[in-house]
């Protein structure tokens, strides 16, 4: 509640409102920083169906305003089927990644497909001036480059940092090759970023029959793939056995922590629900091992509190129950 964004299941602000209460809801928090500490809130204001943001007190324009104190990444049970999923569920957890890197990301990724929903209402509804419809197609190239040139920038980045792991950690999380895949990415790897746009702008023009009967646009960043390989076996992660793809998934999000804790200085919140579930006890305690040492603040959730055992001395635990949420003591 406290980051940017719908969170980790994309609910609408008016939805988290308790059925059995009409009063709005605010969440607050203060955010220890290098600079000191930040007051954080958030919450649901009725009469005018949004959420309200404030740090330290005063309200903020934006929501994208808690991106300056707080990046979150969460890894869900949901997750679990990312790579054999389609490509644009891969695509938005990829964008989640860069978001939290990159703050603006998110704000060119909303104003391209408002673009290109307009883009796609005029073509549809016929009769528009074509000036209005070559301006949405302008927009839409412009800001579609500035998308990919990120997704691309990060990807090195995100790389190097997977290259980072050592051979005990391999042994649990294996390496992982990650590329973004998509038609303006391959060209903008061979071309500068002025032509490819001046190419998507006029294969936008060009594509305006096949697009009003089907919608949207035939190509561009929307369109785009993340695609994973497990380097020790060359093998495409959807090929990977179930367990495999769990291990890949906890490997890219601890490149993309200790990326951000080398970019930023202090590495982002994780959210890692029912991490330790189906992993067996060594690969476990390697992950605990490995997120003590990231440094930042990890909220792990379980069923079973043994699975936690080998860090009952290291870690703070709260019991949820009822809508309470109180702490634990003694767990061992």
């Amino acid at each position: 509640m406290l980051s940017p964004g719908r969170g980790l299941r994309s609910a609408k602000t008016s939805d988290l409102q308790r059925r059995e209460s009409n009063s709005a809801w605010g969440v607050y928090g203060v955010c220890e920083t290098r600079a000191g500490p930040v007051k954080l809130g958030t919450g649901y204001e009725a009469l005018k169906d949004k959420r309200v943001i404030r740090i330290n007190g005063a309200d903020a324009k934006s929501q994208n305003a808690l991106s300056d104190f707080i990046a979150c990444i969460w890894l869900t049970p949901q997750m679990d089927r990312l790579f054999i999923e389609g490509a644009g569920t891969r695509r938005r957890f990829f964008d989640r990644l860069v978001f939290a890197f990159d703050a603006g990301h998110a704000g060119r990724v909303a104003r391209y497909e408002n673009a290109m929903r307009q883009r796609s209402k005029l073509l549809q509804e016929g009769g528009a001036d074509p000036a209005w419809i070559k301006s949405l197609e302008l927009q839409m190239a412009e800001t579609g480059i500035a998308i990919v040139a990120a997704r691309l920038d990060f990807t090195v980045k995100l790389a190097q940092s997977c290259d980072k792991v050592d051979e005990a950690e391999e042994a649990f999380f294996p390496k992982a090759k990650i590329i973004i895949q998509g038609t303006i990415e391959e060209l903008l790897q061979k071309l500068p970023a002025i032509e490819v746009e001046e190419m998507f702008a006029y294969q936008l023009e060009q594509s305006r029959a096949r697009d009003c009967r089907a919608g949207g646009a035939a190509t561009g960043p929307h369109k785009s793939d993340m695609a994973v390989t497990y380097i020790a076996k060359n093998m495409p992660a959807a090929h990977c056995s179930t367990g495999e793809q769990k291990a890949l998934l906890i490997t890219i999000i601890i490149a993309h922590g200790r990326l951000m804790a080398a970019e930023r200085g202090a590495a982002p919140i994780l959210l890692l629900d029912e991490v330790a579930a189906h992993l067996d006890e060594a690969r476990r305690a390697a992950l605990f091992d490995i997120l003590i040492a990231l440094g930042g603040q990890v909220w792990m959730t379980g069923t079973d509190v043994s699975l936690f055992d080998s860090i009952a001395q290291k870690a703070q635990f709260f019991k949820v129950d009822s809508a309470t949420v109180e702490p634990m003591e003694n767990i061992s």
